[in-house]
């Protein structure tokens, strides 16, 4: 459970930022008014979520040592993510630009992106058609996009239907933005790889379940 989930655990952390010194489990109790057992428990998850510090102090005189607790510095961690809003405002760059220039330019994003997500293929395996369609199979697949070849009965697949989309909303919101970086993304893999085929069109939802994505040989050079 996440700070953000449990109101608790975050009074356990204020607590902690607050003492001048660090904490035992007994003394954070009495503070917060609480068994230790369950401060203990809360501190524990604290612990394994990277929020707070666990250490060990030698005893002053005889005795145990005794274990502490201090909240790691930092911002808060636990509270809430919107990426989706982030992914809106960088796409609403592109929202108001010419058509045809938005297009280009986020293609070409997607392309250098493409470049930066594939490794080459070693040097003692020429990049086939096939051998190419595959390591861009398993780079989508790892991305979230659920690929599945299609057609090339006697050759590498002449289509790639995309079952998932990892931006789903915003493309359903902006597919003429986000489309076009998929499609880039594609083309950048290929391209790294030496590959001899390339993505020449993607459809946006061409089926209600599934985009589809076109593959034909690349252009010399």
């Amino acid at each position: 459970m996440s700070t953000r989930e449990s109101p608790r655990r975050r009074e356990v952390l204020d607590v902690l930022r607050a003492a001048p010194a660090p904490l035992g489990v007994a003394e954070t109790a009495e503070r917060m008014g609480l068994h230790p057992n369950s401060v203990r428990f809360h501190l524990d998850a604290l612990v394994a979520d990277g929020r707070v510090e666990r250490r060990t102090e030698a005893p002053s005189g005889r005795g145990r040592p005794r274990t502490v607790y201090t909240a790691r510095p930092g911002m808060d961690r636990g509270g809430p993510r919107d990426y989706r809003l982030l992914a809106r405002m960088l796409l609403s760059r592109w929202a108001t630009a010419d058509p045809a220039e938005a297009r280009a330019e986020l293609t070409e994003a997607g392309r250098s992106w493409g470049r930066f997500l594939t490794d080459p293929l070693p040097p003692d395996e020429p990049p086939t058609p096939e051998r190419s369609v595959a390591r861009l199979l398993g780079l989508l697949d790892g991305l979230g996009f659920a690929p599945q070849p299609e057609g090339g009965e006697h050759g590498p697949p002449e289509r790639i239907r995309l079952r998932h989309c990892p931006f789903l909303e915003l493309a359903e919101e902006q597919s003429r933005l986000v489309c076009p970086l998929h499609l880039g993304l594609m083309q950048g893999a290929l391209a790294r790889l030496g590959a001899p085929v390339t993505a020449t069109a993607l459809e946006p939802f061409a089926e209600p379940d599934s985009c589809v994505a076109h593959l034909a040989g690349a252009p010399d050079g």
